[in-house]
């Protein structure tokens, strides 16, 4: 039995580390900038007006980080054209990161961070 344990213990390390060994130069700072917008974006869904329930949101449908910024953008609470300038921003580094061009990745960083505000 601890043959068996251990050797799915071995399977789920190598899984685990491959994956990691995929991440690109800028994953962890891709992931980091997300989560400032996605905070950003909840502190505006918080603080602003409440907007009607949409059909969506009558499905019993989880809200994703798209459809609550479009719906801030509706309400006047974030810029339309910051979380577009922001989410092209971020798909550029993406591409960046998974094809290891570091210096791209960062210049879209870059750009992403400013159309946050920072």
């Amino acid at each position: 039995m601890k043959i068996h344990d251990t050797a799915a213990l071995s399977v789920a390390v190598l899984s685990l580390s491959s994956a990691l060994a995929h991440a690109g130069p800028c994953s962890q700072q891709i992931f980091d900038i997300q989560l400032q917008f996605d905070s950003k974006l909840d502190a505006a869904a918080a603080s602003g007006p409440a907007a009607p329930e949409s059909s969506a949101a009558l499905l019993h449908r989880q809200p994703t980080p798209k459809s609550v910024a479009h719906a801030e953008e509706n309400l006047g609470d974030i810029s339309k054209e910051n979380t577009q300038v922001f989410a092209q921003a971020l798909q550029r580094a993406r591409a960046a990161d998974a094809a290891s061009d570091q210096p791209a990745c960062e210049r879209a960083l870059v750009d992403a961070r400013r159309a946050l505000g920072e």
